[in-house]
């Protein structure tokens, strides 16, 4: 859609953002490490991000049937949808990054947004914001 936006003059990339949370976030944030240069700007709130230890994260052991289990061979798949593993400082420039979680989330940890954040971090990606919520629970809202 992004690229089909701005071949037919509707947008260009840097004008372009994307939001998602949750679900929504493990897509956002693939998207942010896939193709970071269809957009400018994005939002990736409360995701699932880390796909090699989100089943032994608070509710992550009973998403193994929809997602796999990242101990056994369904890693071979698991790993090419973990954005935390597929960060590439080759990708780079990466667009602006608002990164949002909840301190209270008992869906999905916030260490999935605070380690992408921190390995961001310690590449040296710009633009990288991050905001938690120490009262919200999994819909960030206190």
């Amino acid at each position: 859609v992004a690229e089909d936006l701005v071949k037919t003059g509707v947008a260009q990339h840097e004008s372009l953002g994307i939001r998602g949370g949750s679900n929504g976030g493990l897509l956002v944030g693939n998207f942010y490490v896939q193709r970071p240069e269809l957009v400018g700007a994005v939002v990736c709130a409360v995701p699932l991000l880390d796909m090699k230890r989100y089943s032994h994260l608070l509710a992550g052991a009973s998403w193994r049937a929809e997602y796999g289990d990242p101990d056994t061979d369904d890693w071979s798949y698991l790993k090419h949808n973990s954005a935390y593993h597929n960060i590439d400082k080759a990708k780079a420039p990466f667009p602006k990054l608002l990164m949002t979680t909840s301190t209270k989330d008992d869906r999905v940890h916030p260490y999935h947004a605070r380690s992408f954040v921190k390995r961001l971090q310690e590449l040296g990606v710009p633009d990288v914001y991050y905001y938690e919520n120490i009262e919200g629970g999994h819909g960030g809202a206190a």
